[in-house]
C-alpha cells in the first residue's frame, strides 16, 4: 500500500529536507510551532522565523528548553490549534514526559524526530537509533505515537499532511521519524496549496465554555485506579483503530525469495541493492514500512508465504527487525545488517549481506 500522491495544484521547487517540511507546515495550516535549536534539524525553526513575516497569524518561537517547547505544545494543542514540534535525539528524549502527559490527555499534535547518532549527544551525522523510542511509547505508561518513517524530501512534505490528519482524527500525537540525511538533501518537490487540509473540529478544546455543554477539563490525572483503568480501555481500542491507518511499499517482491526490509533513507539504498542483486540474478525484493507504528505485521506475513528469508537494514544495532521477526514468528529466517553511530551502508555492503545469505541457503518449512 502506497500513499497517494496528488500533485494537482501544487508548486515545485527544489528544496531541503528541514526547509520542505517548514514549509509544508504552514501549507499544512499549522498555527503554532515551538522548538529549540538542534542539528541536524536547525534549518525548521530557521526557515520558519524567516518566512513568519508571510504568515502573521502563525505563533512561531523559539523556548528556553525542548522542555519548555513541548510544554507549550501541550497548551496549544489544549486551545484548539495546529501545532508542532522538531527536534532531535536528545531533544526528544526530554520530551517524553510531556508526550506520555498528551497521550493520556489525548491531545494531537505533529513531533518531528531529525535522528543523529547516538547514544548520548554522539554525532551529527544520520541515524536510525531511535526507532525504539518513537514506536515503544518512549516514555512512561502504556502508550502510542503514530509514526511515520519518510523516504524523500516529497515524503518529508507529505507525511506533515498525513501527520497532521492521523494525529486530529485520533486526538493523539503523531512523529515523523527521518534522520539527518533526509533533512539535509535537497531534492524536487511538490507543494500542496496552502488550505488543502480542512480545518479540523475541535470540540474538546479550551476555548471558552458554552452554555450547551460541559466545562472541557483536560489532564492526565486520574487518581482513582477504576478511572485510570477505563482511560486506558479507551485508548488501547484506539490503538488497535489507528491499525486501519498502515502504510508501507513493495518493490519487486512478487518472486523475491529474499526480502529486503529497511525504512527511511536506509530503503533507498536497499533499492539499489535489488537492482544490483537482480543484475546477478538474484531475486531479492523489498519491503519498506512507511507507518513503522502501526507496522505492516500483515504485509510481512504475507511475504513468508513465497521468501525463503528476510534481511532487516538499519542504521542501528538491530531495532526495527525485532518487529519484522515478531511478524514473521519462525516461518522464515530473518537476519538482520546494519551501521550504527552515523555511518551510511552502502547498497555494495547491503549486497554482499545478501550474498552471504543466498549462499547458505536457509529455509525453514512452513
Amino acid at each position: 500500500m502506497v500513499m497517494e500522491n496528488k500533485k494537482e495544484n501544487t508548486e515545485t521547487r527544489l528544496m531541503k529536507g528541514n526547509e520542505a517540511l517548514a514549509e509544508a507546515a504552514f501549507r499544512a495550516g499549522m498555527k503554532a510551532y515551538f522548538g529549540y535549536p538542534i542539528t541536524p534539524q536547525s534549518e525548521v525553526l530557521e526557515y520558519l522565523t524567516a518566512q513568519v513575516p508571510k504568515h502573521p497569524d502563525v505563533v512561531i518561537l523559539q523556548a528556553e528548553s525542548e522542555l519548555a517547547a513541548i510544554n507549550m505544545v501541550y497548551g496549544a494543542s489544549g486551545a484548539g490549534a495546529r501545532v508542532m514540534i522538531s527536534s532531535s535525539g536528545p531533544g526528544i528524549s526530554l520530551m517524553q514526559e510531556c508526550l506520555s502527559y498528551m497521550t493520556s490527555a489525548q491531545l494531537p499534535a505533529l513531533v518531528v524526530n531529525v535522528q543523529r547518532g547516538g547514544p548520548g549527544l554522539g554525532t551529527i551525522q544520520p541515524s536510525q537509533g531511535d526507532y525504539f523510542q518513537a514506536v515503544k511509547g518512549g516514555g512512561h505508561g502504556d502508550y502510542h505515537l503514530i509514526v511515520l518513517a519518510p523516504a524523500s524530501v516529497q515524503e518529508m512534505v507529505d507525511l506533515v499532511f498525513d501527520g497532521f490528519r492521523l494525529s486530529e482524527k485520533y486526538r493523539n500525537p503523531a512523529l515523523i521519524l527521518a534522520d539527518g540525511a533526509l533533512g539535509q538533501m535537497m531534492e524536487k518537490v511538490n507543494l500542496p496549496p496552502a488550505g488543502s487540509l480542512p480545518k479540523t473540529q475541535t470540540p474538546w478544546a479550551t476555548t471558552g465554555k458554552p452554555q450547551t455543554r460541559e466545562r472541557n477539563i483536560i489532564t492526565s490525572l486520574f487518581i482513582q485506579p477504576e478511572r485510570m483503568e477505563k482511560l486506558n480501555q479507551v485508548l488501547q481500542s484506539k490503538y488497535k483503530e489507528m491499525g486501519k491507518e498502515v502504510r508501507w511499499e513493495e518493490i519487486r517482491t512478487e518472486d523475491a525469495e529474499i526480502v529486503l526490509v529497511a525504512f527511511g533513507l536506509t530503503s533507498r539504498i536497499c533499492e539499489k541493492t535489488v537492482d544490483l542483486a537482480r543484475q546477478k540474478e538474484l531475486k531479492v525484493g523489498l519491503l519498506r514500512p512507511i507507518t513503522l507504528y502501526p507496522f505492516p505485521t500483515d504485509a510481512v506475513v504475507k511475504l513468508t508465504e513465497s521468501a525463503k528469508s528476510f534481511i532487516t537494514v538499519e542504521m542501528n544495532a538491530g531495532q526495527m527487525v525485532e518487529d519484522v521477526r515478531l511478524a514473521v514468528n519462525g516461518r522464515r529466517p530473518v537476519e538482520f545488517y546494519g551501521r550504527m553511530g552515523g555511518m551510511i551502508p552502502s547498497p555494495e555492503e547491503v549486497l554482499a549481506k545478501v550474498e552471504s545469505v543466498a549462499e547458505k541457503g536457509l529455509s525453514i518449512p512452513i
